[in-house]
């Protein structure tokens, strides 16, 4: 049995029938707050848990350490494609990578699993910025971290 709200590396995710290349993920269940008038998800409620997932995955891989003094990291745009429903109780793992980076954004990509299958999927470009908002390039440090532990390439 997988912990819920725990940071689930390859290792784990692999074991949970979640493929290659998906490096990080967190498990949890649905509650009743997170349904709608048809019982299944609410389609805002994946908006939350990819933002919690991200959250998590920022402070895991040390991103806000390795963007420098005070980075303001904010998203740009942001996308949901929903493929099934999910429904109450059910249990479920949210995932995320870095696909790609330009010099002051990177592109994660997000999905949920289900009993191994994909139900939802999303996107985000985020973007770091210095305190008066004008972008900042990411250093090399985070450039190396989202290679090395997502593949991400450099555009």
């Amino acid at each position: 049995m997988i912990a819920y709200l725990t940071p689930l590396g390859p290792d784990e995710l692999r074991d949970a029938g979640i493929p290659a290349p998906w490096t990080f993920g967190m498990a949890d269940r649905v509650r009743f707050g997170d349904l709608d008038a048809l019982n299944h998800v609410n389609n805002v409620e994946y908006l939350r848990w990819y933002e919690t997932l991200r959250f998590n995955y920022l402070t895991h891989y040390s991103i806000y350490e390795l963007a420098g003094d005070d980075p303001k990291i904010v998203v740009k745009s942001v996308g949901v494609d929903y493929k099934a429903e999910v429904k109450r109780n059910t249990s479920y793992i949210n995932v995320t990578r870095t696909v790609s980076m330009r010099n002051t954004s990177w592109k994660m990509e997000y999905a949920t699993f289900v009993d191994g299958k994909i139900t939802t999927t999303g996107d985000c470009v985020a973007v770091l910025l210095n305190d008066d908002n004008s972008k900042r390039s990411l250093s090399d440090a985070l450039r190396e971290t989202l290679i090395s532990r997502d593949g991400a390439v450099q555009l």
